[in-house]
């Protein structure tokens, strides 16, 4: 009979039975290698079973494996890694495995038995209930995120009455968002107030600008968090608490539509300029020191006129600023969509325009034709449906 081919079995990290595992695209290629080396030992015992009896084809193929590691590393044998681990394990069931032993004590062949025993009825009898879907934890986080009022017991009653669901208020509160130690269920976090109250604050902040004769200027921005419309804009080169005032009740007015200012701790907005807008039914919110988060509406629309309009035209002086600006602002508040509403515009049109729609998604009509109006020159550009000529 022909010499029976070698198999060689190549290292890979050792399985805890007590650890938990961790798979990732690495893993995945070491399981997959120990799974196909031992789907070659199965081969190879299978072809000896047809020659020999099975025991005498276990024992020769666990003598070979030995005789390899020593023909391997010379006369000191190499580490056995878990493949072999396991696939002597398993040979060692089919004939009487002591007296083969050449490389290992029997004491480490059962120690490997109970550890294989172990990682096997771990795998089987998990603790625990199993997970809910998906869908249903992400739908107790939205909820609990919506209203941060509401403990698991509500969240769990209205997943039962309104939507049908059936969860324990135990099970709800292991996927529900961690909160901050320190902080009641009831405390409302800063960003949930400013979405309460977005219908009556307004925020404003500075913007610097460099001219080409690299003057600076300042424009000062206010915004209301609701619309996400500029309501005010003005341009100086020397700002002051006495000029800042006088901006924000022309941005303010006589009509009691605001509640809340909201600005930074910035020097100029100084303490009788506060006591000022108060005299107005206005309240002030300072955002905390070194947090321009905290007033981010008003930041994100002085990176909008940045990335959008001065990051592409050079300012020649104040007066060409103002001019810029005066054309920007209409296309913002007007023409431009807005994604945190829906997308849409701060200031819709009123006018009613004529049905244009079409009957499919991705076709326009015959009838109408896409026209265009250039905003700065042709920086930017609104596009409305108009009837086509001779129509």
């Amino acid at each position: 009979m022909p010499p029976l081919p070698v198999v060689h079995i190549y290292s890979i990290a050792t399985v805890d039975a007590h650890a938990k595992p961790m798979w990732h695209h690495k893993s995945v290629i070491v399981l997959f290698q120990v799974v196909l080396r031992l789907f070659i030992d199965l081969i190879a015992l299978t072809a000896l079973a047809f020659r020999q009896r099975r025991a005498t084809a276990a024992e020769i193929l666990v003598l070979r494996r030995q005789i390899a590691l020593y023909k391997e590393r010379g006369i000191k044998p190499r580490r056995i890694d878990p493949a072999t681990r396991i696939s002597l394990a398993l040979l060692s069931r089919l004939f009487n495995w002591r007296d083969a032993l050449a490389i290992v004590r029997p004491e480490t062949m059962i120690r490997w038995h109970r550890a294989g025993w172990k990682l096997f009825w771990r795998l089987k009898s998990r603790p625990g209930r199993p997970p809910i879907p998906p869908e249903i934890q992400a739908l107790i986080r939205r909820m609990a995120n919506e209203n941060p009022s509401w403990g698991e017991e509500r969240i769990a009653n209205e997943l039962l009455v309104k939507l049908d669901i059936q969860v324990s208020p135990r099970t709800v509160s292991k996927y529900l968002p961690r909160r901050p130690r320190g902080r009641p269920r009831g405390d409302l976090r800063w960003s949930t107030f400013l979405r309460l109250h977005a219908q009556g604050i307004i925020a404003c902040d500075f913007l610097i600008v460099v001219t080409a004769t690299f003057r600076l200027l300042y424009v000062f921005v206010v915004i209301e968090h609701r619309s996400r419309r500029l309501i005010h804009c003005n341009i100086t080169a020397h700002p002051s608490a006495t000029w800042t005032l006088q901006q924000l009740r022309e941005a303010i007015g006589f009509q009691d539509q605001y509640e809340y200012l909201l600005h930074d701790r910035d020097s100029i907005f100084a303490k009788h300029l506060d006591e000022s807008i108060v005299k107005l039914g206005v309240k002030v919110l300072k955002s905390p020191p070194r947090t321009p988060t905290a007033n981010a509406i008003c930041e994100r629309v002085i990176g909008t006129i940045r990335r959008e309009c001065l990051d592409w035209l050079i300012p020649l002086s104040e007066s060409h600023l103002r001019s810029i600006l005066r054309s920007w602002i209409p296309h913002y508040n007007r023409a431009r969509p807005h994604m945190a509403l829906g997308p849409g515009f701060p200031d819709p049109p009123t006018a009613t325009h004529p049905n244009f729609n079409s009957r499919s998604r991705h076709r326009l009509r015959e009838d109408v034709a896409v026209r265009a109006n250039a905003v700065l020159g042709g920086l930017h550009h609104e596009y409305f449906l108009a009837p086509t000529v001779g129509r």
